[in-house]
């Protein structure tokens, strides 16, 4: 498809460009019947690929970390073909789930240094080709400074000095449209508002040895989502749900939650999570 693109009076770079390379008649936003869902605030002991419990268009948002099945406690060990094949038979099954209007965040790091790996771009690819929209990208920096990590390369020299990644990203897709089709209570602040609509986010990182998973993000990150992104009593739906950080975070902002995890020790974890954490 040829991109055509031109310029109209505005003040600023991007104010000024339009492209019609996706424009409304492109993109064909339509609402379907949602659902309410029977099941809440419960973690399944089983694989997302099939997440028959819930009915179709019924969770609000998504929010999920998939594991990068590179070796970690928390990743498995398959071959591209078999990672990939899972990914999008548990995408296509949070597809079904989600609402019309609903959102789904997926966060993600690029890995690798020879070659480097962009997960995010496999990724959005993903989802795109799945059927979500894509609303954008929100950088996550997890640590200011040079003390990130010391794996320097080559130290002072430009034989091979290494990029030291302090950030990850958070992929945010909409199902259907852009604007949610439900009505309901919001609970966000002007000034958090302020700040959650901006494109980099600084929070620092959860402590895995504190929390008993290899890799846990703050509970800060997916409550800032569910606050932006659904209403009170919505449903949020975790299909990676680990140490049930998600789930907390749903709770404490009173929406209700569902999660899936093949490892009864994080479902364990997640459980003794929410009986100290929840406010």
């Amino acid at each position: 498809m040829k991109k055509n693109s031109f310029f109209k009076s505005g003040s600023g770079t991007r104010k000024a460009f339009v492209s019609t390379f996706q424009d409304k008649a492109e993109l064909k936003e339509i609402y379907e019947l949602n659902n309410i869902s029977k099941i809440k605030d419960e973690i399944f002991h089983k694989s997302s690929e099939d997440m028959q419990e819930l009915e179709n268009n019924c969770v609000s948002l998504t929010i999920t970390s998939p594991p990068y099945n590179i070796g970690k406690d928390s990743d498995l060990d398959l071959s591209d073909n078999e990672y990939w094949k899972m990914m999008k038979n548990i995408f296509l099954e949070t597809f079904r789930v989600t609402e019309s209007g609903g959102r789904v965040v997926v966060n993600v790091a690029n890995l690798g240094r020879k070659p480097y790996i962009p997960f995010s771009k496999y990724f959005t690819e993903l989802l795109i080709d799945i059927g979500f929209i894509m609303r954008g990208e929100i950088i996550w920096q997890k640590s200011k400074g040079a003390n990130a990590n010391f794996a320097w390369g080559s130290w002072l020299s430009a034989s091979n000095p290494v990029i030291r990644d302090i950030h990850e990203y958070c992929l945010v897709f909409s199902k259907d449209s852009f604007k949610k089709s439900s009505k309901g209570e919001s609970t966000i602040e002007k000034e958090e508002f302020m700040e959650s609509t901006l494109s980099i986010w600084n929070i620092n990182p959860a402590r895995a040895k504190k929390i008993g998973h290899p890799a846990p993000f703050p509970v800060e990150l997916p409550q800032k989502f569910i606050n932006l992104y659904s209403y009170k009593d919505d449903l949020i739906l975790d299909p990676f749900i680990g140490s049930g950080t998600t789930a907390i975070a749903a709770k404490n902002l009173k929406r209700n939650f569902v999660g899936y995890e093949i490892e009864k020790e994080y479902i364990d974890i997640a459980n003794n999570r929410l009986e100290t954490e929840v406010n």
